[in-house]
């Protein structure tokens, strides 16, 4: 039975496995969008990168460390999620509900990150898109835990 729920015929992991491409590739998109940061600002941390010997290695400028705090966000939220979400889909939940949990986490960390390191809006608009990533994951997590404890 279980191994059958690993399968892209199972619709609530072919979602998973949807999401969880689309996060990665998200977060692979971080690491670019701080390379372009530091470009713009000319900030980088390594003396090797400086492109000029006029610039100075530097570790403070607001829009790096900005889209940097948002990566780090990701690592703190995205992996568990990767984790937690193949985890639950072995409990063979019902796919509505499994479904969108998936596309609620990945639709509000892609949010998360427009507005936290993309184009800055006040709260609580970041803070909205990380609790819905976090209740659904959350959600997930204890539904695995009661299927694996009864």
């Amino acid at each position: 039975m279980s191994l059958e729920l690993l399968t892209l015929n199972n619709p609530v992991f072919k979602s998973f496995t949807f999401w969880a491409g689309v996060l990665v590739i998200k977060m692979l998109a971080m690491s670019l969008l701080t390379a372009i940061q530091r470009f713009k600002t000319k900030t980088f941390a390594n003396p090797e990168d400086l492109m000029s010997p006029k610039l100075k290695v530097k570790f403070d400028d607001p829009n790096v460390e900005r889209v940097r705090r948002a990566h780090r966000n990701d690592l703190e939220n995205i992996l568990p999620f990767f984790a937690i979400g193949l985890l639950y889909t072995l409990t063979n939940p019902s796919a509505f509900l499994a479904i969108n949990l998936f596309r609620a986490v990945g639709i509000s960390r892609i949010v998360h990150t427009l507005v936290y390191a993309v184009v800055v809006v006040p709260q609580p608009t970041r803070a909205l898109s990380f609790f819905v990533a976090l209740i659904a994951t959350a959600y997930m997590a204890v539904q695995v835990i009661a299927a694996a404890a009864f």
